[in-house]
């Protein structure tokens, strides 16, 4: 099919939007450019997925299966494993993963795959977008030069832009159409052409100077909560140690009109952006000779949080006289996050896997996660019975989910660790939450009625 060159190409819907990359990203992506009249191919090399859509179904917990259905129906989407496809494309958004390696080095081999192959079909007039979160000087320095290869003139011939992702799993509010989003073109022309493109389906483009600005952007912002959240766990920490309830400073000092951003302590960090993205940022400034002391600091403060749990595990059972070895633990909630089925990174696994190492009994359950694989153990979640709760020598709350009973939890369980301070309110309510140092509930020698 011929296509007009030019930045006017992107101005109306009548174009071909390709992704790359049918996960997280890029199937809430394809659903929104699709609601916009926009005909989309999707690109993956997941047989199933690419079958599942095909068939109206949905595999994010986020993009509902009806969503899918109505624009499959419409012939408005579909979804491929020929990467060749990507030449019937005006707009190709590269949305793969971007994970750590073993040395938590960035992993860009996803993202060369995808150019390597758009770059045996590019054509005069296409716009490329780099979406996958990466180190500052990616889209230049290694989607760039493959295009080049070709004879094409970046600017004049083809376009090519960074607009990072910014989806936030189980987000009611903020989803992919009404997050602002930012965009940086390698030319002004793709800027141009960038902006054009998206503003069909989002509603607040921010165009900023250049392809490292906006890769900096996204890790900028992960980088911030990485830190801060490291600072608020380092607190707690604090705070149990001078037997203060961390929960009620942070609510007297949120008090404050100015000057103070809330933060919560937790199990520790989850999930594939802010455990991950400032790696990237620390492993770039280390090829300049730079150390980065905030960022390697907080990671190392945050990666101590499942083991702090674990210790305060340790400390209720020892106040029932019980050793962790041979005790039965559930633990509740396994994703990273309430109300998701996302376990990348999540720090209930690393509690699991220490209990195990401890020597108890463990089960978990969660509504959201069947099943737990991972390189040590694998786990199927229990049925949350009224006697699995009473059963448990120690009941472990590490997700909120909305779903859970917490008054059922914190009158059932014999022994409460709560690392979220989800049960908090209902201690106090009883007058059993003076101060809530993690563990709420249990038989304490010593202590006024049955908590801390």
């Amino acid at each position: 099919m011929a296509m007009t060159q030019g930045v006017e190409r992107f101005r109306g819907t009548d174009i071909t939007f390709g992704v790359v990359g049918m996960g997280y990203v890029g199937l809430p992506l394809a659903v929104e450019v699709g609601k916009a009249g926009i005909r989309v191919i999707g690109l993956e090399v997941k047989p199933e997925v690419v079958e599942g859509v095909n068939q109206g179904r949905s595999h994010i917990q986020d993009v509902a299966h009806q969503e899918v259905a109505e624009l499959r129906d419409a012939g408005l989407l579909e979804a491929t494993t020929d990467p060749a496809r990507m030449a019937e494309c005006d707009v190709v958004s590269i949305c793969v993963p971007t994970p750590l390696g073993k040395t938590r080095d960035p992993d860009v081999s996803y993202i060369l795959q995808a150019g390597q192959e758009i770059a045996r079909v590019l054509r005069p007039g296409q716009l490329v977008v780099l979406e996958s979160t990466t180190y500052p000087g990616t889209t230049r320095d290694v989607l760039l030069p493959l295009f080049q290869e070709r004879g094409f003139q970046v600017g004049k011939d083809f376009y090519l832009c960074f607009s990072p992702e910014r989806v936030d799993p189980g987000n009611q509010v903020w989803q992919t159409h009404n997050t602002p989003k930012v965009i940086g073109g390698i030319t002004p022309r793709c800027l141009e052409a960038g902006v054009a493109a998206y503003q069909h389906f989002i509603e607040e483009m921010v165009p900023v100077s250049s392809p490292e600005a906006a890769e900096f952007t996204k890790l900028l912002e992960n980088t911030f909560r990485a830190v801060n959240i490291a600072l608020v766990n380092e607190t707690a920490q604090i705070a149990d140690r001078l037997e203060v309830d961390i929960w009620e400073v942070i609510e007297a000092a949120a008090t404050k009109p100015f000057g103070f951003m809330k933060f919560t302590p937790g199990p520790g960090l989850g999930g594939h952006c802010i455990p991950v993205d400032p790696h990237y940022l620390s492993w770039k400034m280390r090829t300049l000779d730079y150390r980065t002391r905030f960022i390697e600091l907080a990671s190392e403060v945050n990666a101590e949080m499942p083991r702090f749990v674990v210790g305060k595990i340790q400390e209720a059972l020892n106040h029932v006289r019980k050793p962790v070895n041979g005790s039965r633990v559930l633990v509740l909630g396994a994703a990273y996050k309430p109300n998701i089925d996302d376990v990348r990174e999540s720090p209930a696994i690393e509690i699991l896997n220490e209990l195990e190492r401890l020597g108890a009994e463990v089960g978990y359950h969660d509504p959201y996660i069947p099943k737990i694989h991972d390189d040590e153990n694998r786990w199927a979640s229990v049925e949350l019975t009224d006697e699995a709760l009473q059963e448990a020598d120690c009941v472990v709350l590490v997700t909120d989910h909305e779903v859970f009973d917490l008054d059922r939890v914190f009158e059932l369980s014999p022994v409460l660790v709560d690392s979220r301070n989800a049960t908090g309110k209902i201690a106090a309510a009883q007058g059993k939450g003076e101060p809530q140092r993690w563990i709420v509930k249990g038989g304490t020698e010593g202590k006024k009625g049955e908590a801390w």
